[in-house]
């Protein structure tokens, strides 16, 4: 466990920390990760307000996981409770106040609320200590609730959370609250141009946005911890990726609706005109500012590229649309990238992209079932896909299909 000067200290820097994370679902996992280890819990939740509610946004289980195999994450599902006394977390957020148990099966009927052991007979856990504290942003709102579980030692032997430690989490929790509130509104910005984009291609729609960025931050951890990447380029690239993906179409703005919503099949010149959408999207971050622009264009220019080389737009000019010398063919034409020529992160969101406009429904088509979608995954590697990602990505399947829980269409 740590001391109480190195809690202090950590906890300063964490205070940064939090607040150099953008988007919503990478600093969820970063607030729990770090709140837990300034504690030692060996689990934990977070639950985001949503009106009258508490909406169950994100897990860990330090003990489940060590069940799974190697790679493997721990899948869990979201749900809601109302905001009222009779759950520990409801009524954290209902009163606005923390709540120290150190057994949760032997809270006091005098207490309005219970412990639901639904969870533990479920998956065979033992949940005993627990520290629930409110979100609380400097406009004294509470924004949601941070929960964490069992306390342990230095020997990992389950105790109570110590009374020292509850003015640390309440504080690290208002640093969170508030980097919430921004990442927040970050994403809210972002799903505005998706809904403006989605004014223009139906097919757009935030909960295929939300699991396109989904699939390809699971599909890039994997791919990191495969090549040994430092944790901390992942924990930056993460955040930055998960944005870039949800924009991989924002060049479509600019593309004609007698084009975006023609029913039937393109014709050649109108093929090529929506081709563009790949140059259009990167052009929006031409000039890059930080990673996220840097990785945006990576992504928005790449993304219908092929491992073949048979995609697009190919090598080109990404100021002037233009064929860069040497990389012409015949015609004049770019030539398309291949393999390694194509950048990580669009070979990662031109596989997501793909698994997820198969298994959806559109107004073209039916959703194809999941044999056959991974069938047509498996048989796009070393043509279409990365042969190396597609193997990672069949490889997490289980987590793919919780992302299609967790982001359902409309």
């Amino acid at each position: 466990m740590l001391d109480r000067k190195t809690k202090l200290s950590r906890l300063i820097q964490l205070g940064l920390e939090v607040n150099q994370i953008s988007d919503l679902d990478v600093l969820l996992e970063k607030i729990l990760s770090e709140a837990r280890n300034l504690v030692h819990a060996d689990a934990g939740s977070i639950y985001i307000k949503e009106g009258d509610t508490l909406k169950f946004s994100y897990s860990q289980n330090d003990t489940l996981q060590a069940k799974l195999k190697p790679g493997k994450k721990l899948i869990y599902t979201t749900f809601s409770m109302p905001i009222d006394n009779h759950s520990i977390a409801g009524f954290v957020a209902n009163n606005g106040s923390t709540s120290n148990i150190p057994d949760a099966y032997k809270i006091s009927s005098a207490l309005p609320f219970s412990f639901n052991s639904d969870f533990d007979k479920k998956v065979g856990y033992h949940t005993k200590s627990i520290l629930t504290v409110p979100l609380t942003n400097n406009r004294k709102q509470i924004i949601g609730v941070l929960q964490l579980i069992n306390a342990q030692d230095d020997n990992d032997k389950i105790i109570s959370f110590m009374d020292e430690d509850e003015p640390l989490i309440i504080h690290f929790a208002n640093y969170a609250a508030n980097a919430i509130e921004r990442a927040q509104l970050t994403r809210t910005t972002i799903m505005r141009m998706i809904s403006m984009a989605e004014l223009r291609d139906p097919k757009e729609t935030g909960a295929h946005v939300n699991r396109v960025a989904a699939y390809s931050l699971e599909l890039y951890e994997a791919y990191a911890r495969k090549k040994g990447i430092p944790q901390d380029q992942i924990d930056s690239q993460k955040d930055a990726l998960r944005m870039a993906a949800m924009l991989h179409d924002v060049g479509k703005v600019a593309i004609s609706d007698l084009i975006l919503k023609k029913p039937g099949k393109f014709t050649d010149e109108e093929y090529e005109t929506m081709k563009q959408h790949t140059l259009l999207g990167a052009q929006l971050f031409r000039g890059a500012r930080s990673e996220f622009d840097e990785i945006a264009e990576e992504v928005a220019l790449n993304h219908h590229e092929r491992w073949d080389g048979k995609g697009y737009p190919g090598h080109i000019n990404i100021a002037t649309g233009k064929p860069l010398e040497g990389h012409m063919d015949n015609e004049g034409h770019a030539l398309g990238k291949k393999e390694e020529e194509i950048p990580l992160f669009g070979r990662i969101v031109a596989l997501a992209d793909v698994f997820d406009a198969l298994s959806s429904k559109r107004v073209y088509k039916e959703a194809w079932d999941e044999d056959k979608v991974l069938e047509a995954i498996h048989e796009g590697a070393g043509s279409q896909f990365d042969p190396e990602l597609v193997e990672l990505f069949l490889d997490i399947t289980d987590v793919l299909k919780s992302i299609q829980h967790r982001y359902p269409d409309n």
